[in-house]
């Protein structure tokens, strides 16, 4: 960070505190304005030498940023007995490391401005993420164990279930925007994707849009939702959507890859494998070379 001296157009010179980053995704140089300070002429009314004051003041940045970065020592007491509400979990940070890089928090953080709530989007989805991940459970349990993690969680147990609507509408956005920072951050193949669906069946007696009648492998006469999950070659998932129980295996893979075009990188050569070789007619019927798609 150092004192940034810009000339305009009217003779003057303007003070501000700049930052060089780089850009991850281009890779180039950009400064970045962390302070502004104002005018110097107007500046020069109130120090005698606004320069040299202002260039301590950046030099005070600069050393309280190197000291938040310095080394922190942590002494634990091995005899100390830790009990009820003074156990926290420490190992979900590596987690929320790769939400920070997926940039998570800036999705809801976009949408949370246009609505008019008192609770937080980002913080009721990060305690359901963590909670998922190392303690599976129901969502009230998350909500009953928030106090395990260090996250902000000022939020009641019926805010948790009506972020849950918002949550659902952004499913196909947020699926697209995690997908596009992990080819920037990870990178992906998808040469070869993998493809499978699975049931949930819902014991109501009329159906819905969502909730049809379909193939069950239990023979069930319910109405059924499918949920696909779609993985490339480093087995991490690429999409998960959920459509009505009626349609076959295969016309759920090709509604997906309409659905998520960002899935393959080459639809030409692209090939995709599911649970089991069936539908051969139909394989050849929709194996165009625009999609070709192979169960």
């Amino acid at each position: 960070m150092h004192l940034k001296k810009t000339p305009v157009r009217n003779g003057r010179t303007y003070l501000s505190a700049v930052e060089s980053r780089r850009d991850p995704k281009s890779g180039k140089t950009k400064k970045v304005t962390i302070q502004k300070f104002g005018y110097l002429d107007e500046l020069e009314k109130e120090h005698s030498d606004p320069i040299a004051y202002f260039s301590e003041i950046v030099a005070r940045m600069n050393q309280a940023k190197a000291e938040q970065k310095s080394a922190l020592t942590v002494t634990l007491d091995s005899t100390h007995r830790v009990e009820g509400d003074e156990r926290k979990n420490f190992g979900y940070v590596a987690l929320s490391f790769i939400y920070h890089e997926l940039e998570i928090q800036n999705f809801l953080n976009a949408r949370q401005r246009a609505l008019e709530v008192s609770y937080n989007l980002n913080s009721i989805m990060r305690l359901l993420v963590f909670s998922r991940l190392l303690a599976p459970g129901s969502k009230k349990k998350a909500y009953d164990e928030r106090e395990w993690f260090f996250e902000r969680s000022d939020f009641s147990l019926a805010d948790l279930y009506r972020a849950l609507s918002r949550f659902a509408g952004y499913g196909e956005a947020l699926q697209l925007w995690m997908h596009e920072r992990i080819v920037a951050t990870y990178g992906r193949d998808t040469s070869v994707t993998y493809y499978d669906v699975t049931n949930y069946y819902f014991e109501i007696d009329e159906q819905d849009e969502l909730r049809r009648k379909g193939v069950s492998k239990e023979h069930r006469p319910d109405p059924i939702v499918q949920m696909g999950l779609l993985t490339g070659q480093q087995r991490n998932p690429h999409g998960v959507p959920v459509v009505p129980g009626q349609h076959k295996r295969l016309h759920h893979a090709l509604a997906h890859f309409e659905a998520y075009p960002q899935a393959v990188s080459n639809r030409e050569s692209h090939r995709c494998f599911g649970q089991r070789a069936k539908y051969t007619k139909e394989r050849l019927l929709f194996s165009k070379p625009s999609r070709r798609v192979r169960f």
